[in-house]
């Protein structure tokens, strides 16, 4: 895909995720793709911290979104690529101070095959 296909899929996964619609951005993802983030590590340390597949991703944000009815990504940078989107953004959690965050997403075949967030 182009650097413009991208940036353009990366503004739809953040227009899904802040929609709370898991649906649509499991969408964005091939079948088998993977998630990794600290988060996950945390909540779930049996994984290392990584999901693979739709129907894990699909779980992760459901729960998200139930633990946190408010959480909204802010963005404040994307920088697009012919294989990858890199999305800078500000988490906003209800009663958390925002967090600034990084997230790669590497795409194959217009899907999204990873997704790796970063933040301190």
């Amino acid at each position: 895909m182009s650097a413009t296909e991208n940036f353009s899929l990366a503004r739809a996964w953040l227009r899904a995720f802040n929609a709370h619609d898991v649906d649509a951005l499991v969408s964005l993802y091939a079948e088998d793709a993977t998630h990794t983030s600290p988060k996950i590590r945390v909540l779930h340390p049996e994984t290392g911290g990584k999901l693979v597949g739709k129907p894990a991703l699909a779980r992760w944000w459901k729960d998200a979104n139930a633990r946190l009815p408010g959480l909204r990504y802010e963005e404040t940078a994307l920088t697009a690529s012919e294989e990858r989107v890199f999305m800078e953004y500000l988490r906003h959690a209800p009663g958390e101070p925002p967090l600034p965050v990084a997230e790669v997403l590497e795409v194959r075949g217009g899907k999204i095959v990873a997704s790796r967030v970063y933040h301190g």
